[in-house]
């Protein structure tokens, strides 16, 4: 490899960044500081708030970014991978040995994860809708039109996600690229009409405006956020692309375009008071304004392109990790595992975002429930954080109770702002918050108390063995394979097999998969092959939560272990329970009614796992819960 390799690596590593990772935050400069003086707020653009409100602004970028995700944050990897589940894996295994607090971050985790659900449906809706807005200030006739050409651009949005981003991805670095250059010099040319604008940077003008009016400061930071969404996705995309090109892209780029525009539109307003009506689109000149509108608008679909990437990303992990039920997911990508598709939760995320749009019917009225999203998820970061610091990383406690109670005033503080906006839209995230953890815990305390009566019903596998190997069961040419979530124990569909059959294949495999709480696993130890002698193989097959349990290529590694099968010539049995609820019973009746729903309506192991239909026998088992 040439000493140029790596550079170009690297540079089209973090081009990639500023298309994927920035496209969210990116995108804040279209409302953030429009919604800081919102007629709600009761502030006039005079020279210290529009001062005082541009200096929170920039110190939350500092220290909310640059200093909480990009220094420490990007720091908590997991084999190399973020995101919110990436870090409560790593938690979690830190404290293992410690069940209550283990059970009180799972219930954390939880929760932050489900809120990224809600940022999925908030952020293509108020994303688009600012940008289609731009429509109004280029000529107020079309006002009419933003809504229709809002939902058109969702749809069709919604509607290419099942070709992937692998196809469409080389255009986002570009394209974002172009978009904070044009940040950058539309910020400059507000701030030579007042230089003065760079007072902003002296912390005490934020200071100053919180001790004139205390209440309605507090009430800002509630649109002072808005400034920092799209922040968790630097932790969330740091497999894709490392910390390297992450941290390049945003001190390089993208933090000093952010940086001017923002102070360019604080300029405007000082020069031009009645232009806090809309700072941005006010800083272009009018002939610019229908071309900035495309440009904004190709902005805002990249960014949400990545958030409801991230959804989907999102959910394969739960599954993996045992939060949801199987569902289909398609890899749109032969070289980028993280790539992947889910038809369920793209059709539940277009109907919610569409529903925001015509409910909320402009940005403005969507900002209230966007910034609860953004907060709450950053706390659950913080106290995530803080377990791994402490208990992982072994800070001192002198060192990790400043440090983690400074970033998680900072959070609180934000999320109690916008806590104040509950009634006007914040019930939104909150609601579809709580509504999916409650989906995740009660699927996760379900399969938890229906591995355990199937455990009880389980003959162990060494006195099967002995059982078969002292009587005359007939034997079969071929190769026999059952599913098994326990390798320790004979399936209890395979005893029903055996009771109404009376036959098994000369050979036969009993394979399980096992999720592990790390991204990918080594390719040496995905699979680990044990003969039981009898022509019985016990097959371990170990899967990361950003990997797919795959049937077929399990076979493949039997094969490179000496071990002749094949999918096409073996016979899959697989176990389908059917539920009953019994007097004893740990699920209440609606957590019963749940679990027994989401389990009919989980996709079928043979499709999950990628199992040919016509070498698939389902055997229909009842349990009582």
């Amino acid at each position: 490899m040439s000493a140029a390799e790596p550079r170009k690596r690297l540079a089209a590593l973090t081009l990639g960044a500023l298309g994927i990772v920035y496209g969210d935050i990116g995108t804040s400069p279209l409302y953030a500081l429009r919604e800081c003086f919102a007629p709600g707020h009761g502030l006039d653009a005079s020279h210290d708030h529009v001062l005082g409100i541009l200096s929170l602004i920039l110190w939350s970028l500092i220290v909310v970014v640059s200093i909480k995700y990009l220094a420490l944050v990007l720091r908590a990897d997991n084999h190399g991978e973020g995101g919110i589940l990436a870090l409560l894996a790593l938690a979690q295994d830190t404290i293992a040995k410690r069940p209550k607090l283990a059970l009180a971050a799972a219930m954390v985790g939880l929760f932050g994860a489900a809120l990224l659900y809600g940022d999925g449906v908030l952020t293509p809706a108020i994303s688009v809708l600012s940008a289609v807005e731009g429509l109004e200030v280029a000529a107020p006739a079309l006002h009419e039109v933003v809504l229709p050409v809002t939902v058109a651009i969702l749809i069709a949005l919604f509607l290419i996600q099942k070709r992937g981003t692998s196809g469409i991805g080389a255009f986002f670095g570009p394209i974002t690229a172009v978009w904070f250059i044009v940040l950058a010099v539309l910020g400059v040319r507000g701030i030579l009409r007042e230089p003065a604008v760079f007072a902003a940077f002296d912390p005490r003008a934020a200071v100053a405006f919180f001790l004139e009016a205390p209440e309605r400061s507090f009430c800002v930071l509630g649109s002072v956020i808005l400034a920092v969404t799209g922040a968790e996705a630097l932790y969330a995309d740091l497999g894709h692309f490392g910390r390297g090109p992450i941290r390049i892209a945003w001190f390089a780029l993208v933090l000093p375009s952010l940086v001017l525009n923002y102070l360019g539109q604080g300029a405007l307003m000082l020069s031009d008071p009645s232009a806090a009506e809309n700072p941005f689109y006010l800083l272009a000149p009018p002939s610019m304004l229908l071309m900035l509108t495309g440009l904004a608008t190709c902005a805002t679909v990249i960014a949400s392109q990545a958030v409801i990437s991230g959804a989907f990303s999102l959910t394969s992990q739960a599954i993996q990790l045992g939060f949801l039920p199987r569902m289909r997911v398609e890899h749109t990508s032969a070289h980028a595992i993280g790539q992947v598709y889910v038809p369920a939760v793209n059709t539940l995320l277009l109907l919610g975002t569409l529903t925001l749009v015509l409910l909320f019917k402009s940005s403005s009225a969507l900002a209230a429930a966007y910034g609860i999203a953004v907060s709450a998820t950053m706390v659950v970061t913080t106290l995530l954080l803080g377990l791994v610091a402490v208990h992982r990383w072994h800070w001192p406690v002198w060192l990790a109770i400043p440090v983690i109670g400074a970033f998680l005033f900072v959070d609180a503080g934000f999320l109690a702002a916008c806590a104040l906006k509950f009634v006007e839209g914040g019930w939104l995230p909150v609601l579809l918050g709580i509504a999916m953890c409650v989906l995740m815990a009660t699927w996760q305390r379900g399969r938890k108390v229906l591995d355990e009566r199937i455990r009880e019903r389980r003959l162990p596998l060494p006195i099967f063995l002995a059982d078969v190997k002292n009587s005359s069961l007939p034997r079969r040419p071929g190769t026999g394979v059952f599913l098994s979530g326990n390798p320790d124990g004979v399936p209890v569909f395979m005893l029903h097999h055996l009771l109404h059959n009376g036959v098994l294949h000369e050979r036969v495999l009993l394979i399980s998969f096992r999720s592990e709480p790390v991204p990918r696993v080594a390719e040496r130890e995905r699979v680990m092959l044990e003969d039981l002698g009898g022509g019985f193989w016990r097959v371990i097959a170990r899967v990361g939560f950003f990997e797919r349990p795959s049937l077929p290529a399990v076979f493949s590694e039997l094969r490179r272990q000496e071990l002749d099968v094949d999918v096409m010539t073996s016979s899959f049995y697989l176990g389908r329970e059917s539920l009953v609820r019994g007097t004893n019973t740990k699920l209440r009746l609606w957590q019963f009614n749940v679990f027994d729903f989401l389990s009919r309506n989980a996709l079928r192991a043979s499709v999950y796992f990628d199992i040919p239909e016509n070498r698939v026998i389902e055997i229909g088992v009842q349990i009582k819960l």
